[in-house]
């Protein structure tokens, strides 16, 4: 990739890739996104939008496509796509890159890096976390209810120019971004909040962040399951301090009556990511001889749960 990184290319236009492709537009980048079921209603209106602290700020022209071959080669794909939709990518991505494009992925859990590495080669991959409470609020728009930061690291490990170059644009756009040498520690790391919240949320009936973190019950069951994600962690070298998972709790009260993106993806008849955030760490823990009992029970509670809602 390029240091100096001209067009980017979305794939996934849910709400992580609006709101990191718009936010990107805004500061000047020009940016390209692939579009289904939102396509017509953003080209009848003409922008991508994003509403944070009561205000709409609105991007124009925006450059939605219906087609990876409409779009062409970018500097940097940014694969912001369902863990779900694993089968689909080589044909969404491939038309994208030219001999130095990266692929940024921004997907949940375990496995998504491995999976583009070998679709695409290591060489390309830059693994990507968003640590921001954002949700799809129509057809182009996305609401941040917590804007947090984007993490990057390069799969391959260490860091270089096309990762500071895209440290800068990131954060020339107003997204606090942040160089990490350990990507797969990383990924750890933010499973200390996605596996309690965005589980519980859907195993107990769809409930939003703000009553779990009310409810006593609730509130023990994701500081034992954040426990369990720090000591799996360990198992591989990862230490997570004790103050780190009592900041992620303390966080999420402010989000309010937030839905985590698995709930949402649950409430409106999606495949949920249960296999990536849920199921291969518990996998990974115990190939290394770590029980999880608290994540087991509920990763067989989404597993049943999502069976019966198909």
């Amino acid at each position: 990739m390029p240091t100096h990184i001209q067009r980017i290319g979305v794939v996934g236009s849910g709400a992580v890739g609006l709101y990191f492709g718009t936010k990107l537009a805004l500061a000047g980048t020009e940016v390209r996104f692939l579009m289904r079921g939102d396509l017509a209603a953003v080209r009848a209106r003409g922008s991508v939008r994003i509403i944070e602290e009561g205000r709409l700020s609105e991007f124009r022209p925006a450059g939605a496509f219906a087609s990876p071959a409409e779009m062409g080669p970018v500097d940097l794909v940014v694969v912001a796509l369902k863990t779900t939709s694993g089968g689909e990518t080589r044909g969404l991505v491939g038309p994208l890159l030219g001999p130095e494009t990266a692929v940024l992925t921004l997907q949940n859990g375990l496995g998504a890096d491995e999976f583009l590495a070998g679709l695409f080669g290591a060489g390309r991959v830059i693994g990507g976390l968003a640590f921001m409470a954002i949700t799809r609020t129509g057809p182009g728009e996305v609401t941040c209810f917590h804007p947090g930061k984007v993490t990057i690291g390069e799969y391959q490990g260490g860091s270089g120019p096309r990762t500071q170059a895209l440290a800068k644009l990131i954060g020339a756009a107003g997204i606090k971004a942040r160089i990490v040498d350990n990507l797969l520690e990383a990924r750890w790391i933010k499973l200390v909040w996605n596996i309690p919240f965005n589980g519980l949320s859907i195993a107990e009936g769809g409930v939003s962040t703000d009553h779990i973190c009310a409810d006593p019950r609730l509130a023990a069951e994701v500081r034992a399951l954040m426990l369990e994600v720090q000591r799996a962690a360990q198992g591989f070298g990862f230490r997570i301090p004790d103050e780190y998972l009592r900041r992620q709790f303390d966080v999420t009260p402010s989000m309010g009556a937030y839905q985590p993106s698995s709930l949402i993806d649950f409430l409106a008849g999606r495949e949920v990511e249960v296999e990536a955030i849920w199921g291969e760490p518990l996998r990974r823990a115990r190939a290394i001889g770590i029980e999880m009992p608290r994540l087991e029970s509920l990763y067989q509670r989404l597993l049943e749960r999502c069976q019966r809602r198909a």
